[in-house]
């Protein structure tokens, strides 16, 4: 029996997909990211081990405020792609019980890995860290070549995405990012939706608390000004951004 390690659950969220969703969040991350706000998802050994009869079992306990909103499932992280079989089989059952499939990932994954789970996959929000490989290495810890990878295949397979950019003043907000992310964007035919998203500072205490340094000490929360500017390089290219 397939069981996956489960950091958190939240049963009414609003953000990550249309509607209301149940959003999982999986336990184990391999990226870095100097401005994450779940800390604790990063080792691969934490967290709590659920069957996907168990997940299922619980969502369909809020199906009726799903099915009203317009909403379904989230699975996000971490990075939920560690953990591929699990996530296959609860998408895979989740169809079969006529819940929307939504995957948020930082595309940090092999094609041949992912590519089983998008059969049963309705929406993805994609992540895109940095444009510029050398900084994005330095922000999250790797590069962000598998990330256009994927972002190219979903594409391809005309599987329906969501592009997210955490724009953190100072560090993604310079304008050759900006252009490269737009013009990458443009040449995408599956784009439904693109979000930039500000920098806060919320999860700085669950380093403190754990004990790690936080890098990014000192950098300011993102403002609305900020996100307009950067929805501005992004129009350049006939990129609309969505404004919550």
């Amino acid at each position: 029996m397939i069981k996956g390690r489960v950091h958190s659950i939240e049963t009414f969220g609003t953000v990550d997909g249309p509607g209301i969703r149940f959003i999982l969040f999986m336990q184990g991350c391999p990226l870095r990211c100097k401005y994450c706000h779940n800390r604790d998802t990063w080792d691969v050994k934490g967290g709590t081990e659920y069957t996907v009869d168990e997940i299922i079992t619980e969502i369909n306990k809020y199906s009726s405020y799903m099915k009203f909103s317009g909403g379904g499932l989230t699975v996000s992280g971490g990075e939920a792609t560690l953990q591929p079989e699990f996530l296959k089989e609860l998408f895979k059952k989740a169809k079969e019980n006529n819940i929307h499939t939504c995957l948020d990932t930082s595309g940090f994954v092999d094609i041949d890995t992912i590519d089983p789970i998008l059969d049963y996959t309705d929406l993805v929000l994609l992540d895109l860290k940095h444009m510029v490989p050398d900084k994005c290495k330095d922000l999250v810890g790797v590069s962000i070549e598998k990330t256009l990878k994927l972002a190219k295949h979903l594409s391809d397979r005309n599987i329906p995405v969501w592009i997210r950019h955490v724009l953190v003043p100072g560090v993604t907000d310079d304008r050759e990012n900006l252009e490269l992310m737009g013009k990458f964007i443009s040449t995408l035919n599956n784009v439904d939706r693109v979000e930039i998203l500000p920098y806060h500072t919320l999860g700085v205490h669950k380093w403190e608390n754990m004990g790690f340094e936080y890098e990014l000490k000192g950098v300011p929360d993102a403002t609305k000004e900020d996100v307009q500017k950067a929805a501005k390089v992004l129009a350049e290219f006939g990129v609309n951004v969505h404004n919550k």
